[in-house]
């Protein structure tokens, strides 16, 4: 039964990584996807740490369509729980994870790409990643084409913000 459900999980990963990359247009003429320009993990460099709020804050996050980042949310839900408590499920779970290193998050099996990465998951690092995972992080293992419109990134990430920090994240106590 674990082997079906795990199976099925794949498969739905795997069309969502198909719909994902087809049919996706530019955010308009002379803007591309945008993704030629996006930093990769070796090139990222320091980064600045904020809290949820002041990231949600600025832009391009404070105007972003956050019930169209609930929409493409639906691809990461494929492969990752996004809720405080919940499972590792193909990937790890990502509650919690703006602000920390990349390949530390619980319980999961990492990648050796992922777990030797010197980086901090920012929105920056997030939207390179998101843009084109395989780009971002040579050999990490997830299977997807990437989501090539930055206002679909900007969007998701504003949404992932949100619905992923903790307490402590947000610049509040529990």
């Amino acid at each position: 039964m674990a082997l079906a459900r795990h199976f099925g999980l794949l498969a739905a990963a795997a069309l969502v990584t198909i719909v994902a990359g087809c049919g996706r247009e530019s955010d308009g003429p002379g803007t591309g996807s945008g993704t030629a320009s996006l930093p990769t993990a070796a090139t990222l460099g320091d980064q600045q740490v904020l809290t949820v709020g002041e990231y949600l804050a600025a832009e391009p996050y404070a105007s972003a369509d956050r019930s169209r980042g609930e929409r493409q949310a639906q691809i990461c839900k494929a492969c990752h729980s996004l809720d405080r408590g919940g499972p590792n499920t193909i990937g790890p779970v990502l509650y919690g994870f703006f602000g920390t290193e990349a390949g530390s998050q619980g319980d999961f099996e990492y990648s050796a790409a992922l777990r030797d990465a010197d980086f901090v998951w920012t929105p920056d690092a997030l939207n390179a990643w998101l843009a084109q995972p395989g780009q971002f992080l040579p050999g990490n293992r997830m299977v997807f084409a990437g989501v090539l419109r930055q206002s679909d990134r900007d969007a998701l990430i504003a949404y992932l913000l949100d619905v992923t920090a903790s307490a402590d994240q947000d610049g509040k106590k529990d």
